[in-house]
């Protein structure tokens, strides 16, 4: 199956490509939603810069949908039609266990004639990101979420020791609520 990828950049989307290309399925696209005032994705924050960089390295085209937080579905959609016509079928999501998140990822692909995938769907938070850690990916913390981490965590590599200190703070060490968002960078 061709797909595109919801690219934030950081290490469930990364997951969920691997996944999808060890099965034999084939990327045609990463789309990510950029902020148009500050060329940064939204909510990772990471540079678009770095965003191409990857998606250079991967050899897979980028679909950056710049828009302001009122038109941020209407981007992506146009970003899913894009894909589409480079041979998508379907949208892939490295989203986990949010019902809320699955429903917008289902309604977006719809109305972009794409299918919807959720390949890490229902699977147990922690195993995730030992997974994406044990093969071999790296992923440094780029923002926290200061009520719930220290602005210690910032800049650090993702690691068995650091999802450790994560877990002693009673926070979700795959940050699914929103703890810390990642960048993975090799």
């Amino acid at each position: 199956m061709k797909f595109a990828l919801s690219y934030s950049g950081g290490k469930d989307c990364m997951l969920a490509l691997h996944r999808m290309v060890s099965l034999g399925n084939t990327p045609v696209a990463l789309i990510t939603t950029i902020n148009g005032e500050e060329e940064r994705s939204w909510f990772h924050g990471i540079p678009k810069t770095l965003l191409e960089a990857v998606s250079s390295s991967l050899n897979i085209p980028l679909i950056a949908c710049k828009s302001q937080p009122e038109q941020y579905a209407e981007a992506f959609v146009e970003g899913l039609i894009k894909a589409k016509s480079l041979g998508a079928e379907a949208c892939v999501f490295g989203d986990i266990d949010i019902a809320d998140h699955r429903k917008w990822n289902e309604e977006i692909a719809e109305k972009a004639g794409l299918g919807c995938v959720l390949p890490l769907w229902q699977e147990e938070r922690e195993a995730l990101v030992y997974e994406l850690i044990s093969t071999g990916y790296k992923a440094i913390i780029k923002i926290v979420q200061s009520d719930k981490l220290s602005e210690s965590f910032l800049g650090q590599d993702l690691s068995l020791p650091l999802l450790e200190d994560i877990k002693a703070t009673g926070s979700d060490v795959c940050g699914e609520n929103g703890e810390y968002h990642s960048f993975v960078y090799d």
